[in-house]
């Protein structure tokens, strides 16, 4: 922890300087980080569409503005590029989550009550930081050894795409032999072939994740090993693959959690889970499971007054957020948000016991649909519309969630490998054209309860 960290503890500590809250917002690939993001900070500048934050609806806030976020080495959110990208002429959906970064929206509120009367204005800062869903995975390869992340992993790698490849590559490889860099870099790129053909299935669990997302690391050593089958001796290449994910996690996992993620205070986890479905009970169970990992990693409940004193806050209110709610008809949110819920009951229930408040909602950023009721085989069924990729219009019905989420979970923790008796179709829609009226902000679903719980109580 840095001088600076101990004296922005200090002062909040102490009652001294403008609050911050310091919002954490993840999710997997596709989960809608950055659209979120933008359409929060977009929806507090202009909070016309914010009827269910109090602070924006009894008028509390009285202005918001962005500027300079307070750590100089983190990159920039870059809001006003992809605002721009969501509402601009021909709007298209912006590039996702590929390294942390950070932006600071101030907001000025004037506090209610007696007190506030007495209080006078006040300045808040919500501090966001975005970073991949994928590196907050590899927090659980702290606990492993190579061997052990091996064993998990060569074991859940069945059944999935690009498997048998690497699995192919490995048994060219003489185990015994003297150790190669043209071995490790071969089997190095096919294991990340394989992550990133498991992710564009639908599958969640894809660690390490800077095999994914290397940035600035790719080619790197400490990149450059993959998962090894079970053996009693200790090969060249076994000894320097171990060295190397030894080298990962301290090298870069545990930087990350020291220097940015174990600041956070409060946090959203957003999950397709609609798309998740949509590929099938194998990934919805992967999601399951990747979920309850990134809720281990927190440490959630109410810090302690020293902790707090010095700066080491610890999450305590925590949002799963089901995306892409605009998806479906409004009469199946509330079966959507059943099955986040039972999607994420173990992880949830882990947090709560340990005094964190959580909450599960479906939601959309930003609205791309509007309702409709389309004719099939006679019946009239609930169906969204909206405007396709490829600039078609479109009106679309999904098919019906279950009201008993269990109708989904179980086959997924059995294994199955299809839905027995549903076919849940996913679409691809593209933003809609912005038709906000001066003082509002994107079309939503539900960012405003969002807001409310995650900083409502602060304002």
């Amino acid at each position: 922890m840095g001088l600076s960290d101990f004296t922005d503890g200090l002062m909040r500590g102490i009652g001294m300087g403008d609050p911050v809250i310091r919002l954490g917002v993840t999710g997997l690939s596709r989960a809608g980080k950055t659209v979120f993001i933008t359409s929060l900070v977009a929806n507090l500048m202009d909070r016309g569409r914010m009827t269910a934050l109090r602070a924006a609806a009894d008028g509390s806030i009285k202005a918001a503005w962005l500027q300079p976020q307070p750590d100089d080495t983190v990159p920039r959110f870059e809001f006003e590029r992809h605002l721009a990208a969501l509402t601009g002429p021909q709007p298209y959906w912006p590039e996702g989550t590929r390294h942390i970064s950070q932006l600071r929206l101030s907001l000025r509120v004037q506090p209610r009550g007696m007190l506030g009367g007495l209080r006078g204005q006040q300045t808040v800062h919500l501090d966001i930081v975005d970073y991949p869903g994928e590196w907050l995975l590899d927090l659980r390869l702290m606990e492993r050894s190579f061997d052990d992340w091996s064993q998990e992993v060569m074991t859940r790698m069945t059944g999935r795409p690009g498997a048998p490849d690497y699995l192919a590559a490995l048994n060219e490889v003489d185990l015994s032999a003297k150790f190669s860099e043209a071995t490790a870099q071969r089997l190095a790129a096919s294991y990340t072939a394989h992550l990133n053909a498991a992710r564009e299935a639908g599958f969640s669990d894809c660690t390490p994740g800077r095999f994914i997302l290397p940035g600035e690391m790719a080619g790197s050593p400490a990149l450059t090993f993959a998962p090894l089958p079970p053996s009693d001796g200790k090969s060249p290449l076994r000894r320097e693959f171990a060295r190397r994910y030894d080298a990962y996690k301290s090298r870069i996992v545990k930087p990350f959690f020291r220097d940015h993620f174990a600041r956070i205070d409060r946090q959203v986890v957003l999950a397709d889970v609609l798309g998740a479905i949509h590929a099938g009970p194998q990934a919805l169970e992967d999601l399951r499971r990747a979920m309850a990992d990134i809720l281990s990693a927190f440490n959630p409940g109410r810090a302690g007054w020293l902790a707090q004193l010095l700066g080491l806050r610890r999450v305590d209110r925590i949002l799963f957020a089901a995306t892409k709610a605009d998806h479906l008809h409004h009469s199946q949110h509330q079966r959507l948000t059943h099955i986040v819920t039972a999607l994420l009951r173990e992880a949830r229930d882990r947090a709560d016991f340990a005094g964190a408040r959580t909450e599960a909602m479906a939601i959309a950023a930003l609205r791309a649909t509007t309702e409709d009721v389309i004719k099939q085989d006679g019946e009239e069924l609930p169906a969204v519309r909206g405007t396709l990729m490829d600039g078609r219009r479109a009106a679309f019905y999904p098919g019906e969630l279950p009201e008993d989420p269990a109708a989904l979970l179980t086959p997924a923790r059995q294994g199955q490998s299809e839905w027995l008796d549903g076919d849940y179709a996913v679409m691809n829609f593209r933003p809609a054209a912005d038709t906000a009226r001066p003082g509002d902000g994107p079309p939503h679903i539900r960012l405003d309860r969002a807001a409310e719980f995650l900083i409502g109580d602060r304002l």
